[in-house]
């Protein structure tokens, strides 16, 4: 969407219990700095909640936000959804009723984080692209097949955006500033939040070779590693892995065992349990199909492999799992007694 330099911008953000704090308020900073520097409101918003008062964040915290239903009248130039975990929770009538009018008004539709659970189960992400937070891609996969799923950090499908949440919500904002005010408003404000370098459409949520801190793995781990998670239902044998990359399985214990801390099969396994957990708690697939689509042809040492790396058996977590993260007894990989 572009806007005049001089037209206001009307942004809503709807909230949801447990939602992710420093992403919703990562959105809205630059807009606030943005209003700053130029002496005068280029973007409105406000943030909603279905209950409306005290709406409490995955971190405990809490933010005050106005009563959905008292937004009726609202015509948002965008409309974001804030959601972190347990998104199936937030199916009301109500609020798919609401996002359906603002559609209807024109309005741009968005997501932070899980967000964009709740725009597809309205119906709204049909034939769209989209993009939820890395950990729950696989789920949303699954849930729904009709929505081409990203892992950018950020994606811009016509009148519908949304983003992975995290620090790329201040990406995100920007190059929506960027879009609506200019290349010289959305300049000023990333100098004045001090974000040095904003990041374009179309990056990756993993992108590039450098980790976080600086530190890389040899391109031989890596390639296994990347060889690996394309073969989570199928798993390739370690001694396949090693002749596809012109190593010997004995070189390939080795660098893992350096850079990774794991055996390479103990690792594989990992990331495929990794990837079950998610389906788990994230959706209602049969617990025989989670398992062949982690790679697992035996229910049982499914069961077996997932209890000693969670801590309990894929039925328990099934349900305490779906329990916001910060309010569990404990942690995500608890080892049993």
């Amino acid at each position: 969407m572009k806007l005049l330099s001089d037209t206001m911008l009307n942004v809503i953000v709807v909230t949801t219990p447990h939602f992710n704090m420093s992403a919703t308020a990562g959105f809205l900073d630059p807009f606030r700095a943005a209003n700053y520097l130029e002496g005068k409101a280029l973007v409105r918003w406000s943030i909603l909640s279905e209950q409306g008062g005290a709406c409490t964040a995955s971190n405990g915290m809490t933010i005050n936000t106005q009563k959905l239903s008292d937004a009726r009248e609202s015509r948002p130039d965008i409309a974001i959804i804030s959601s972190s975990w347990t998104p199936e929770a937030n199916r009301s009538t109500q609020l798919h009723t609401m996002l359906w009018r603002w559609e209807r008004q024109g309005a741009t539709l968005g997501a932070l984080d899980t967000g964009a659970f709740i725009l597809a189960e309205a119906g709204l992400l049909e034939g769209r692209r989209a993009t939820v937070h890395y950990e729950h891609i696989d789920a949303f996969g699954e849930m729904y097949p009709d929505c081409e799923i990203s892992e950018e950090l950020f994606v811009y499908d016509g009148n519908r955006v949304s983003c992975c949440g995290g620090s790329a919500s201040v990406d995100f904002a920007l190059n929506l500033l960027r879009g609506t005010h200019g290349d010289e408003i959305a300049n000023a404000t990333a100098r004045y939040i001090f974000h040095q370098s904003v990041r374009p459409v179309g990056t990756k949520q993993h992108a590039g070779d450098l980790e976080p801190l600086g530190n890389t793995a040899p391109s031989t781990v890596k390639r296994a590693i990347a060889l690996m998670e394309n073969h989570l239902e199928t798993p390739l044998s370690i001694e396949n892995i090693s002749k596809q990359l012109g190593v010997s399985q004995r070189q390939l214990e080795r660098l893992f065992r350096e850079y990774v801390r794991k055996t390479p099969s103990l690792y594989y396994r990992d990331i495929r349990l990794d990837r079950a957990r998610g389906l788990v708690t994230q959706t209602e697939m049969p617990l025989s199909q989670v398992a062949l689509a982690s790679g697992f042809a035996s229910q049982v040492h499914f069961s077996r492999a997932y209890r000693e790396r969670f801590g309990l058996p894929p039925r328990t977590d099934r349900v305490e799992g779906r329990v916001p993260f910060e309010f569990r007894a404990w942690p995500m990989h608890r080892r049993s007694e």
